[in-house]
């Protein structure tokens, strides 16, 4: 069990109470049977990652924590999992062993951040959670089964194992509550809207926001008087405009299943589809949930892998090159419908898994571009993993490659949360 000492005066000047102007914060990402987590030191000069790592097959016989201690080797535990509480309790155990730990003991975590799928329309933005944060999170899980009441347990969990210990809920939806109703409608009856909540609420907030703020930053662009198109790509990919700082529409909808094509996702379809597989194939919606998000996307078209790496490797099959056009080709329409949509286009960022690292399909989606006055610069494209500029200086649009940090994010926003917090009380 981790330890429950009161914390004293030296472990304040060694971990950082924020009487020292350090906060250390844990950043928890709680899944339907996974639990990731970072702890960070988030002091004024530097927010340094003390340790990360993630518990695996929460709820099944044989689970598995892997922890990875800043600047030393990755401790890997296997036992049994059987609710996030127990995953937790193991987390809170790998950060305070006297081995593989970086802090002496649970006292020494200033506040827990939260990973959230989705606010609905109940969260603009990140806030502390108490007994109508906790509510307004569970009245969402309709809109995200798999997600919310796993995440709701992430904090149900912490409250029980640390109850002093300030919380803060950090939405993947909040940064999308500045689209406008013309674009987060469907051409549904309006009732549906009124009754049920029925519409684009986008995902990926916290990486949109941090990357378009990063790429202003590295090339002098005012974010408050800019039009950028933010293009998250990982085994989920969306796509978002952003217009002088605020989200004004994004490719993911009412859950991260619309949009673009990805890993095992199918992207935008015919609604029409799913009456057929219902008629024809005698589909029941919880097969069709699990086809659609499961068993489409680049692994259904190339019948290979979900993963792009393994596509490329695979590039002369004829159908792992027709899923990778087609996923170059989904994301370019993207970007060409938002740069309409904001009447013009400053800036176009590539982050996630695949946008920072694979320059074929960053050279891929530039290219599609070339009509808005889009140069790629091709040797600055080919240097991966690093945030970087990679149009030519006479490109119309600027080009940039920015690594993402949700984590970062979550940590910061509730850094902020909880000092605001400490300040009125």
């Amino acid at each position: 069990m981790p330890t429950f000492d009161t914390p004293n005066e030296t472990d304040f000047c060694l971990y950082g109470a924020d009487i020292y102007g350090f906060m250390n914060i844990l950043v928890l990402n709680c899944g339907s049977s996974s639990i990731k987590y970072q702890l960070l030191n988030m002091s004024s000069n530097d927010k340094e990652v003390m340790a990360k790592g993630i518990v695996e097959r929460v709820g099944l016989p044989e689970g598995v924590l892997v922890h990875k201690p800043a600047g030393r080797d990755a401790f890997e535990q296997t036992q049994p999992f059987p609710d996030h509480a127990s995953g937790i309790d193991a987390i809170l155990n790998a950060l305070t062993d006297t081995q593989h730990g970086v802090i002496t003991n649970i006292h020494s975590i200033d506040a827990v951040g939260h990973r959230i799928a989705h606010g609905g329309e109940y969260f603009s933005g990140s806030v502390q959670v108490d007994e109508q944060t906790k509510i307004n999170i569970d009245k969402c899980s309709a809109l995200a089964p798999l997600h919310n009441p796993a995440n709701l347990k992430g904090i149900t969990s912490m409250e029980k194992l640390l109850p002093e210990t300030p919380q803060v809920a950090v939405f993947d939806t909040s940064f999308h509550q500045s689209i406008p109703q013309k674009a987060y409608l469907y051409a549904l009856p309006y009732q549906l809207y009124e009754k049920d909540k029925i519409r684009r609420y986008g995902f990926h907030g916290t990486s949109h926001k941090f990357v378009a703020a990063k790429a202003c930053t590295m090339t002098g662009l005012d974010i408050d008087n800019s039009k950028i198109v933010t293009c998250h790509m990982g085994n989920g990919v969306s796509v978002t405009a952003i217009e002088n700082g605020k989200s004004i529409d994004t490719s993911m909808g009412l859950t991260p299943l619309e949009g673009a094509v990805m890993g095992t996702r199918c992207g935008d379809i015919d609604a029409g589809v799913i009456t057929f597989l219902q008629q024809e194939k005698n589909m029941s919606a919880a097969e069709l949930n699990g086809f659609l998000n499961k068993n489409c996307g680049i692994y259904g078209i190339s019948g290979i892998s979900s993963d792009m790496r393994d596509l490329w490797r695979s590039s002369g099959n004829e159908r792992a090159r027709l899923a990778i056009d087609i996923f170059i080709y989904r994301i370019a329409k993207y970007v060409g419908a938002y740069s309409a949509a904001m009447n013009g286009l400053d800036m176009v960022v590539f982050t996630g898994g695949i946008g920072e690292n694979d320059w074929e399909v960053r050279r891929g989606i530039s290219a599609h571009l070339e009509f808005l006055g889009a140069k790629l610069d091709v040797e600055a494209n080919n240097k991966l993993r690093t945030d970087k500029v990679i149009s030519l200086p006479d490109s119309k649009v600027k080009l940039v490659l920015a690594e993402t940090n949700e984590e970062l994010v979550i940590a910061t926003d509730t850094m902020d949360i909880v000092t605001k917090l400490n300040k009125h009380k």
